[in-house]
């Protein structure tokens, strides 16, 4: 295992991250050198959420185009910070096989995505260090439309540095599918920590009023979430055991309504790729039911979302929230019944992946931007964050 780990190029790696994250971030902050500190760190917080999503669409790239073993070490490339110094490893392993992981364009795509990963790492320890720096900066002033959390940028710095080690560990643990379904998990997680830092700090900064919902509009937008979140770990799951082919057919599978389905060994969490905890081959069976289980769960996501997304129009609330809603569903629906019928399109299953980011983006915005009536879990929030001033 030890050779897996290579940390002679992680200066290089770091370095090459930075320069990535301050190329933009010096463009985005020249732009706005005259506007207030909090505005200057909004529009640095937009372009870290930007190369986040981006980071998240490549990442699915990687992973779709077999690229996560292109460099089957850690943080380098066969010890190196790029892949033209490893072209004499990457050719030796092309020899001995030539239908394997590792090929030099495979190889530049996994350090590419290595290379935006660690800028967004920069870009995010900026975001700490700005947000605890103006805190210290403003700390005996009232300025009521000051509204930066530090404590949120920090935890998620701490996300990002956790991310970071899954996705080392799905290089050195070859590709292990739960490995690989929480790195993608948790990509998500982080595009929402930095949504929920954008929109509280945009809410609070111009004083906008949180549209009020009924209780159980509310708890039917917390159940969305939830199933969505189900919906993304299941998609994880499709993905990384590319069960998605196990059924070419809709709305049937293998030309019947319920196929044979291997529950237990296709959720069996932990075993390697392809195989079984037993480390035999897994069952055709398994894959298909990874397969209908995302499908099954794809319908209770509609279901929700958009009685939601109904209701939200219904009451004329959220207008901008509820069309996104209704557009992204169907662009899921679309990439999703693309990805069966058309034997998995690298595009399609990309947009598949940014479709399900973009609906944990706009449902945070819209968690944020509403609030029930009367003393409760929202009130408290309010205290926390402070929200209740600047009412």
């Amino acid at each position: 295992m030890d050779s897996l780990y290579n940390w002679t190029p992680l200066i290089e790696l770091i370095f090459i991250g930075t320069l990535l994250a301050l190329l933009p971030a010096g463009w985005v902050l020249l732009r706005n050198l005259r506007k207030s500190p909090i505005r200057r760190y909004q529009a640095l917080m937009v372009l870290t959420l930007f190369l986040t999503f981006d980071l998240i669409l490549f990442g699915a790239f990687t992973r779709l185009t077999d690229s996560g073993l292109g460099c089957p070490d850690w943080p380098g490339c066969y010890g190196h910070a790029t892949p033209l110094g490893a072209s004499n490893a990457i050719e030796i392993a092309l020899t001995a096989m030539p239908t394997g992981p590792v090929t030099h364009t495979k190889a530049w795509v996994e350090m590419v995505h290595r290379y935006l990963a660690s800028g967004v790492g920069a870009l995010i320890l900026m975001l700490t260090l700005f947000a605890w720096r103006l805190n210290f900066e403003f700390r005996n002033q009232e300025i009521p439309s000051f509204a930066i959390s530090s404590w949120l940028s920090t935890l998620t710095l701490f996300w990002v540095c956790v991310q970071g080690a899954f996705g080392a560990w799905t290089v050195t643990m070859k590709l292990f599918p739960i490995i690989v379904t929480a790195h993608l998990v948790g990509g998500l997680v982080l595009l929402s920590l930095l949504s929920l830092q954008f929109f509280l700090n945009n809410q609070k900064y111009f004083s906008i009023q949180r549209v009020v919902f009924s209780r159980r509009l509310r708890a039917l937008a917390w159940v969305g979430l939830l199933v969505l979140s189900i919906q993304v770990l299941s998609g994880g799951w499709v993905s990384t055991n590319y069960a998605v082919l196990a059924c070419s057919d809709f709305p049937k599978c293998q030309n019947s309504w319920w196929p044979s389905m291997n529950f237990s060994q296709g959720f069996e969490v932990w075993r390697e790729l392809g195989m079984t905890s037993q480390e035999n081959p897994i069952d055709f069976a398994a894959l298909t039911a990874i397969h209908m289980t995302h499908r099954l769960l794809s319908i209770l996501v509609f279901i929700c979302l958009g009685l939601f997304a109904w209701f939200l129009n219904s009451k004329n609330l959220l207008r901008s929230q509820s069309r996104w809603l209704i557009l992204l569903l169907t662009l899921q629906f679309m990439t999703g019944l693309g990805n069966i019928l058309l034997d998995w399109p690298l595009f399609s299953a990309v947009m598949h992946t940014g479709g399900a980011a973009a609906l944990v983006l706009v449902l945070t915005w819209t968690l944020v931007a509403s609030r029930t009536t009367g003393a409760g879990l929202d009130d408290s929030i309010d205290n926390l964050t402070g929200f209740n001033n600047h009412k």
